[in-house]
């Protein structure tokens, strides 16, 4: 008779690389994330490689798939799934179990190999939530056309531009209120996020990360010289989404490997708001957003964009706009934001 130690190595070998395969279709067909896809399926190579060193001779003639006596065996809502997330989900929890199973046996076998896929299991824990991360603020904000960033600290023009940009159907409003003391921005963020959550409406805080979580804020936005994408993903109590300012496409390759919800690309054009920010162009945008396009992250182009230049934005590439003083400025900001919502969603 087989070697059972054989049979459930085999067993869960072939059970954790399907598993596998589910979660790295889920990162390449539905997140569209080739750096999550690679991780999936370097883990995946890796127990290949590990089971490798055992007897796989051994590890083959020992299967009896007819005269398994689970085979078929089935409880209730087993293979019940209401969507995709529900196979990812039900693949990382294969996947956990199955590892722990292969490294309880191969440590009868080869300590080695076990100490391997140990390894192997905590990497597992960590992919899953990486890809839980990135996935549940990228499908927030998937939706975003049109981003409006308030530049103010004082609590009447915040409030009053929000609720105006609301009415005008900006999809996320970021809230830019620099050297404000803590309890004030604390104060201001608060109400902030209760406008727009109450209004179902993206809220960013700008640079602060310790404040957009405190208010429950959607998410924050980082400069280049701000706190690093994963250092800010350690404050986080539930997932947030991260924005980061990119200039360049050296700033763009090295924040797409830290892997943030979007990346902001700009100035597109000189900008009153940063007067001494170079503009990166409109070339900048087309070039990022090809390198974008199989990351899975999100863009927002931004910097001196207008009613009248939004169409040359849209045309290199740009699926979101970022606007601040074309709106906040405008003598109706309802208004303007109802006119650039509606080119941009026309464009599209």
């Amino acid at each position: 008779m087989a070697n059972p130690v054989y049979r459930i190595i085999d067993a869960n070998f072939n059970r954790a690389r399907e598993a596998l395969r589910v979660i790295e279709d889920f990162c390449r067909f539905s997140l569209n994330s080739a750096p999550l896809t690679t991780c999936a399926k370097q883990l995946r190579h890796e127990l290949s490689a590990a089971i490798g060193k055992l007897d796989v001779a051994q590890l083959i003639a020992a299967r009896d798939s007819l005269g398994d006596v689970g085979a078929g065996r089935t409880v209730d809502n087993q293979l019940q799934r209401s969507d995709l997330r529900d196979c990812f989900t039900a693949g990382c929890k294969r996947l956990t179990e199955s590892l722990r199973t292969l490294t309880e046996m191969t440590q009868t076998l080869n300590p080695e190999v076990a100490q391997t896929i140990e390894k192997l299991r905590f990497s597992a824990y960590t992919l899953e939530k990486d890809i839980v991360l990135f996935s549940d603020t990228a499908e927030k904000f998937k939706s975003v056309k049109l981003y409006v960033i308030i530049s103010s600290s004082l609590p009447a023009d915040v409030f009053s531009l929000t609720c105006q940009c609301l009415a005008g159907g900006a999809d996320c409003i970021q809230l830019r209120a620099k050297g404000v003391d803590d309890d004030k921005l604390f104060a201001l963020a608060l109400e902030f996020v209760k406008v727009c959550k109450d209004a179902g409406v993206l809220s960013i805080i700008n640079d602060r990360v310790d404040s957009a979580v405190a208010a429950g804020a959607d998410g924050v936005h980082l400069g280049q010289d701000d706190l690093p994408v994963d250092q800010a993903r350690k404050l986080q109590l539930s997932p947030l989404i991260i924005g980061r300012s990119t200039h360049s496409l050296d700033q763009l390759r090295a924040t797409c490997d830290q892997l943030p919800t979007y990346v902001s690309l700009g100035p597109v054009f000189s900008t009153l708001t940063k007067p001494t920010a170079e503009p990166v162009g409109l070339d900048y945008v087309k070039q990022a957003t090809e390198i974008l396009a199989p990351t899975g992250i999100a863009h927002v182009a931004i910097g001196g964009i207008t009613l009248d230049n939004v169409e040359d934005v849209l045309k290199a590439g740009a699926k979101t706009i970022a606007v601040c003083s074309a709106v906040t400025e405008a003598s109706d900001p309802t208004a303007a934001c109802r006119a650039l919502k509606e080119k941009i969603t026309t464009f599209g």
